[in-house]
């Protein structure tokens, strides 16, 4: 039997962990194991990154897997949280859930086993083994990212059960992330030189690349890693899988407000905040592809950055400014 989840407005007080672990377990058993077992992944990265001196690619050997751990933490509730919402067809649910899970866990021994041989794990072709490693992890990301596809058709056909401006932005934003999960597949197409080797009839240790203009390695970003020189296609890839929290941070900060605002004003703020989100993920997407650093915007890239910032301020201005504030009634929802 599925829970729902209680919209704020029904609780007394806020939840303590047992309660949400107890949620999230009714939710999807899967993902909750996954969750937990995460927790100790980004322990054993951490550590790792802290006492293992190697490196891979000019960072320490741990630091792809620590980086991972981090957005496996932050992925597992957040879906648990936005399904638990869903009451419609709660034996495929449980199916997506769980099946995105077993994925993602494939995904997390692959990482483990690579940091502890001291080799990289995406686009690794420089062996027989670490090719079979990338070609299970490829076809993992790609069950993941159709299972997920199939869980937001699932979504979509959910009728708000809360606050409908609240679940407009929680649907919007899940597509976000499936937009920004797609922009990870750009990584795996052969950068221009690894063209010219193949054609050459030369052999690959690497089949794609992060970095867009020179070779993975290069000096990067603080923490990060991305490029400081170069364009980065991972910065458009992080940027947009995590629209779904952002997009549900700005729809339950809509609601805290919701007495200011009609129903049909906070909908429309929704949208506008998608739609700017999303334009903010298609700029920094054409920039890597034009080679250029995140750091170093040209007056084109600057031009998309101020314009969508002035833009998006007068459209929120214009439709706050709009309407008495008392509830619209009959306001579309999606």
């Amino acid at each position: 039997m599925t829970t729902t989840a209680q919209f704020p407005e029904a609780r007394q007080a806020m939840p303590g962990a047992g309660a949400i672990l107890r949620q999230f377990w009714a939710t999807s058993k899967g993902m909750t194991i996954f969750l937990i077992v995460s927790c100790f992944f980004l322990v054993l990265a951490l550590a790792g990154v802290i006492v293992d001196p190697r490196e891979v690619l000019g960072q320490p050997v741990w630091m792809k897997s620590l980086k991972f751990a981090i957005s496996f933490v932050f992925y597992a509730p957040t879906v648990l949280w936005m399904f638990s919402y869903v009451k419609i067809r709660p034996r495929l649910m449980h199916f997506v859930l769980d099946a995105c899970a077993a994925a993602l866990s494939i995904e997390m021994v692959l990482f483990i086993i690579q940091a502890v041989r001291g080799q990289a794990m995406h686009f690794n072709v420089s062996t027989p083994f670490d090719t079979a490693l990338w070609g299970i992890m490829s076809m993992s990301i790609m069950v993941f990212y159709v299972i997920n596809i199939i869980g937001f058709i699932i979504f979509l056909r959910q009728k708000p059960v809360a606050d409908r401006a609240f679940m407009l932005s929680l649907k919007l934003g899940m597509g976000l992330m499936l937009i920004g999960f797609g922009l990870g597949f750009l990584m795996t197409n052969p950068s221009a030189d690894q063209l010219k080797t193949l054609e050459a009839g030369g052999t690959l240790t690497a089949m794609g690349a992060h970095t867009v203009g020179a070779v993975d390695g290069g000096p990067g970003i603080a923490l990060m890693g991305w490029s400081s020189e170069h364009g980065d296609l991972r910065i458009a890839h992080f940027i947009g899988i995590h629209g779904a929290q952002v997009l549900a941070l700005v729809g339950w900060l809509l609601y805290t407000v919701k007495q200011r605002f009609s129903d049909k004003q906070r909908l429309t703020l929704i949208w506008g905040a998608a739609v700017a989100y999303l334009g903010l993920v298609a700029s920094v997407t054409v920039q890597a592809l034009r080679g250029q650093a995140l750091l170093q915007p040209d007056a084109m890239t600057l031009g998309s950055w101020i314009g969508l910032a002035v833009v998006s301020t007068l459209f929120a201005s214009v439709v706050m400014k709009q309407g008495s504030g008392a509830e619209v009634q009959g306001s579309g929802s999606f």
